[in-house]
Formats: C-alpha cells, sequence, structure tokens
C-alpha cells in the first residue's frame, strides 16, 4: 500500500523545487551568491526557454495546418456542392454555363495578371504621350521678347 502524503513530504517537496541549492529557505528572491551556481541556472533556464520556443513554433505550424487542412476541406465541399448544382443544371434547358476547370487556376490567374499589367501599360503609355504632347506644345512657344527697358538694363550691367 502507498505511504500516505504528509504536509512535511508536502513541505519539502516544495522546498526543493523554489531552493534546489538546498540552502534552508533560500528562494528565488535571495538568490546564490555563487557564480557557477548562477551560470548553471542561467543554463538551464536558457535551455528550458528554448524548449519551449520550440514547442510553441511546433503548436504553432501544427494549428496552421489544420486550419489549411479545413479550409481545404471546405473547399471541396463547395466544389462539390457547384459540380452537383452543374450536372443538374446541364440535365435543365438553359443551364449550359461551365465550371470553371481547377487544373488551370494557374494559367487563369497568370493571364488575369499579364492583362491588368498590360492595360496598366497602356494607361501609362497614354500619360507619357500627353505629357510629351504638353512639353511639345510648351517649346513651340515664342520666347517672350525683351522689352527696350530690359535691353537697357541689360546693357548697363555689361
Amino acid at each position: 500500500m502507498a505511504k500516505p502524503v504528509t504536509p512535511q513530504d508536502m513541505f519539502d517537496l516544495w522546498q526543493k523545487m523554489v531552493n534546489p541549492g538546498a540552502y534552508p529557505l533560500q528562494s528565488l528572491m535571495f538568490p546564490v551568491l555563487d557564480a557557477k551556481e548562477l551560470e548553471r541556472k542561467i543554463a538551464e533556464l536558457e535551455t528550458v526557454e528554448h524548449w519551449l520556443k520550440a514547442n510553441l513554433n511546433m503548436l504553432q505550424l501544427s494549428i496552421k495546418s489544420l486550419e489549411y487542412q479545413r479550409q481545404m476541406v471546405k473547399g471541396g465541399e463547395r466544389i462539390r456542392a457547384a459540380m452537383e448544382e452543374g450536372q443538374s443544371g446541364s440535365e435543365a434547358p438553359g443551364g449550359g454555363e461551365e465550371l470553371p476547370n481547377p487544373a488551370l487556376w494557374a494559367w487563369n490567374m497568370m493571364s488575369q495578371v499579364g492583362n491588368e499589367a498590360a492595360e496598366a501599360m497602356g494607361r501609362a503609355v497614354e500619360a507619357a504621350e500627353d505629357a510629351a504632347g504638353e512639353a511639345a506644345r510648351e517649346a513651340a512657344k515664342p520666347a517672350p521678347r525683351k522689352t527696350k527697358a530690359r535691353r537697357k538694363k541689360a546693357g548697363s550691367d555689361r
């Protein structure tokens, strides 16, 4: 039969947890003054910190992968529902819409981005043409003539 746990056993266990150096009633509030002991404790705590960080990162990775799997399942349900709708819609008259091919999603995305880039380039070219035309009109304007007062002043500065 197991020995019953006494309050003295609990106190001894607590004292060992708080005071592993076994100095009487010494706790974290009153640290050990031995440099080697302090370095050992720091190294142990850093090890525990790194271990906890690694576990936290693994936990976060697990959560992200489960969220990704959940989204994939939901997406599959949506595609299945759309395919069932498409099959029932194709039997009905006027249901001639085609479902997008999931294998071509990357191609469709690249062509859409290419079209948007071409449109943006066209707008930039038009803006450059407008700016060049404005500059040409400004350059074609005759320069203002110097008045007699300006000529006299320019002549007196020489």
